[in-house]
């Protein structure tokens, strides 16, 4: 059971991250189903080296840490350690949510590899407004928010596969999809929540209000598209992403 667990983990580390264990990367049959309750856990490990990035940048220029350069630096170690997997996604949905086309033409433009107009402004948005937002942060709010965030993201992407039906009939997120079932939410959510209490109400009416935004960006775009994709599930990610930053600096 362990060593079922253990691989179910790293299915979910290789696949959320560009850091290999594996070289190449090992699928086993079913894992990707299996290794989403380990999302969340995932998101605290990203938000470990966001924090130590932030930490690290403080402790050695206590009141002279560069917030501008920081800011950048974190959205760029991000983007790095995420291999702009999300970022895809939410550019992919914008370029066919927007284009105002019947479900299957939006479903046809999504899988379409070349960036349109709504997806560049989209990816152009998402990095101003992370910039924008860890700027403004409250410098003790930071390091709580920069853990917060990556765990809350993956959380409500764990829900957004579970509520809503997969809008297409093959697909490497219906990989997912098919093996997410409710002890694999509980298990996320437990694990979200061992993450997230320590930090009190700092951090959870901010994981609360992103998981709620991030669940609502998906009904909104599943109601559009007839369900997810792989797409959507990014998207959501970096939305509730967003969304917690925003909270943290209410």
């Amino acid at each position: 059971m362990l060593k079922n667990l253990y691989s179910d983990f790293i299915t979910a580390f290789q696949f959320l991250t560009r850091i290999q264990v594996q070289n190449p990367p090992a699928w086993a049959p079913g894992a990707f189903g299996r290794s989403v309750k380990f999302f969340p856990l995932i998101g605290g490990i990203i938000g470990l080296i966001l924090a130590a990035i932030a930490y690290g940048a403080h402790f050695y220029a206590p009141g002279n840490a560069p917030v501008h350069v920081l800011a950048a630096v974190l959205i760029i170690v991000e983007i790095m350690i995420t291999g702009a997997l999300h970022c895809d996604g939410l550019m992919d949905t914008a370029d066919g949510i927007f284009s105002g086309r019947s479900r299957e033409r939006m479903l046809e433009i999504m899988k379409d590899s070349r960036i349109g107009a709504f997806g560049a402004i989209s990816f152009f948005l998402l990095v101003l407004l992370k910039y924008s937002l860890l700027v403004d942060l409250p410098s003790g709010r930071l390091i709580p928010a920069l853990f917060v965030m990556p765990v809350t993201a993956r959380m409500t992407v764990v829900a957004a596969i579970a509520l809503f039906p997969y809008a297409r009939a093959e697909g490497l997120g219906k990989s997912f999809a098919g093996g997410t079932g409710s002890y694999t939410v509980w298990i996320a959510g437990l694990l979200t929540l061992v993450l997230v209490a320590p930090f009190g109400l700092t951090g959870l009416w901010p994981a609360v209000a992103g998981f709620t935004f991030g669940l609502l960006a998906a009904r909104y775009v599943a109601n559009r598209l007839g369900g997810m994709t792989g797409d959507v599930y990014g998207a959501v990610l970096e939305l509730s992403e967003v969304a917690v930053l925003v909270a943290f600096c209410l």
